[in-house]
C-alpha cells in the first residue's frame, strides 16, 4: 500500500456515519434557510445572516481535517450536503460549494504542506468562508511587481459569495519579480484596501447567490498571500471537475426540492378535473403518470452522482500520484453527470407546473424559484460542449485541454 501524501489532508472515503450525520445537519440547515428563500429572492439582499446559520452548524469547518480543528470531512460529504441546501435555497448551496473548492485550492494549487496547515488552521479558528473571482470570460488581472510584493488591479465578474465571504482567491499572471510570467493563486481578505464590491448581480435566478463583480484598485498582494503557481499538474486541474462535479449536485437538488414542492401543492389541491374518474388530482392516474417519471428520472440521477462522488474522493486520494489518465477518467464520469442533472433538472423544475395547475404559479408558492435557479446557472457553461466532451471521448479517447470549464 502506498504511503499517505503529504501533498493533500484528504484520505480514504467517507464513512456511513460521516455521511449520515451531515446530512442530518444539513437537513436541519435546510429547513432553516427554506423559512426565507423566498425573500432572499426577491429582495437580491446579501445572504449575511443565511451564513451565519452556516457557520454556526459547523458546516463551514466541514472539509477541513481534524489536525487543524476541522471536522475531518470529505468531498462525497460535501457535495451531499450542497445538494441537500440545495432542495431548499440553490443560491445559498452555490456560496457554500463554492466555499469548499476555493478553501480547497489552497491544497491543489499549494504543494508545502506547511503553509497549507496554516491556511486550514487560520480558516477554521475564524470560521472563515471563502469566495473566488476566478471568471475567465473576465478581462485577466494586471500583478504588477512592487518590491517584495505585487500590485493588483482589474476587475472580475461573477463573483459569486465574494461580498459576503471572508476570504476570495483569484489568479492572474505576474510581470516582474520573483514569479514573473507565472500564473500566481492568491487569496486576500474581501474587506481589504483597494477591494470594492459592486452588488451588481440582477439575473432571474440564482438571486441570494451574491454573484456581483468585485474591483480590485492597487491591491497589495504579499508573499504570504500567494499560496502557489498553477502549473496544470494533474492534482491541481482536478478542482476544475470538482467545480463541475457541484453543479451536478446542485441542479439535482434543485430537481428534488421541485418535486416536493410540487407534492405538498398537489395533495393539497381540491377536487379534480372534469374530465377525471377521480374526486381529487392526487388520485388522478395522469397526475401518478406524471410523478412517477420526473421521479424516476430524478433518482436516476441521484444514482449516479452518489457514484461520481465516491470517485473524485479515489482521486482525490491520489494526490500527487494523480495522472493525467487519472484526471481524464474523473472529467468525463463528471461530464456524464453535467448533462443529465442539467436536462432531467430543467425538465423537471418546468413540467411541475403540470401536476400543481394553474393555482401553483400564484408568487406566493414560489415553486417557479427552482426553474428560474437551475435555468440561470445552467448557463455557466453550455451543456452542449459536455455533450460533445463525452462522445468525443466515447469514440476516439480525445480529451478535451484542461480549462476553468472542463
Amino acid at each position: 500500500m502506498a504511503a499517505p501524501s503529504t501533498r493533500s489532508p484528504w484520505h480514504g472515503h467517507a464513512s456511513a456515519d460521516e455521511i449520515e450525520r451531515w446530512s442530518a445537519v444539513a437537513e436541519e440547515v435546510a429547513a432553516t434557510l427554506a423559512i426565507g428563500a423566498l425573500e432572499r429572492d426577491r429582495t437580491s439582499e446579501r445572504p449575511f445572516d443565511a451564513l451565519d446559520v452556516l457557520r454556526e452548524s459547523g458546516l463551514t469547518n466541514l472539509m477541513i481535517p481534524a489536525e487543524f480543528g476541522g471536522h475531518g470531512g470529505h468531498w462525497e460529504t460535501a457535495f451531499r450536503v450542497t445538494r441537500i441546501l440545495a432542495r431548499a435555497d440553490a443560491s445559498i448551496a452555490q456560496i457554500l460549494g463554492y466555499h469548499y473548492v476555493n478553501l480547497a485550492c489552497v491544497v491543489f494549487y499549494g504543494p508545502d504542506p506547511v503553509k497549507q496547515g496554516e491556511w486550514l488552521r487560520r480558516s477554521a479558528e475564524n470560521r472563515w468562508m471563502w469566495s473566488d473571482s476566478f471568471n475567465p470570460v473576465s478581462p485577466d488581472l494586471d500583478i504588477i511587481a512592487d518590491g517584495d510584493g505585487y500590485r493588483l488591479s482589474g476587475l472580475k465578474r461573477f463573483a459569486t459569495g465574494a461580498s459576503v465571504a471572508d476570504i476570495v482567491i483569484a489568479g492572474g499572471i505576474a510581470t516582474g519579480g520573483e514569479l514573473d510570467g507565472e500564473l500566481v493563486i492568491f487569496a486576500v481578505n474581501t474587506k481589504g484596501e483597494g477591494i470594492e464590491h459592486l452588488d451588481d448581480w440582477d439575473h432571474l435566478g440564482q438571486r441570494a447567490s451574491a454573484s456581483g463583480s468585485i474591483r480590485y484598485t492597487n491591491v497589495l498582494l504579499s508573499r504570504d498571500d500567494i499560496f502557489g503557481v498553477d502549473t496544470e499538474e494533474p492534482f491541481s486541474a482536478v478542482v476544475t471537475p470538482g467545480v463541475q462535479l457541484l453543479f451536478g449536485n446542485i441542479y439535482l437538488g434543485i430537481a428534488e426540492g421541485a418535486l416536493e414542492q410540487a407534492k405538498v401543492l398537489t395533495l393539497a389541491r381540491p377536487n379534480a378535473w372534469f374530465l377525471a374518474s377521480v374526486d381529487r388530482y392526487a388520485d388522478d392516474p395522469i397526475t401518478h403518470r406524471a410523478f412517477g417519471e420526473l421521479i424516476a428520472r430524478t433518482v436516476a440521477v441521484e444514482a449516479l452522482a452518489d457514484r461520481v462522488n465516491r470517485s473524485y474522493d479515489s482521486v482525490i486520494d491520489l494526490a500527487e500520484r494523480c495522472t493525467a489518465e487519472d484526471r481524464a477518467r474523473i472529467e468525463i464520469e463528471v461530464a456524464q453527470l453535467k448533462v443529465i442533472s442539467t436536462e432531467v433538472g430543467l425538465d423537471v423544475s418546468h413540467r411541475v407546473f403540470e401536476m400543481t395547475g394553474a393555482s401553483s404559479t400564484k408568487m406566493s408558492n414560489g415553486l417557479d424559484i427552482y426553474w428560474r435557479n437551475i435555468r440561470t446557472h445552467s448557463l455557466h457553461d453550455p451543456v452542449d460542449y459536455k455533450k460533445i466532451e463525452v462522445g468525443a471521448h466515447y469514440l476516439t479517447g480525445t480529451v478535451q485541454p484542461i480549462s476553468l470549464y472542463t
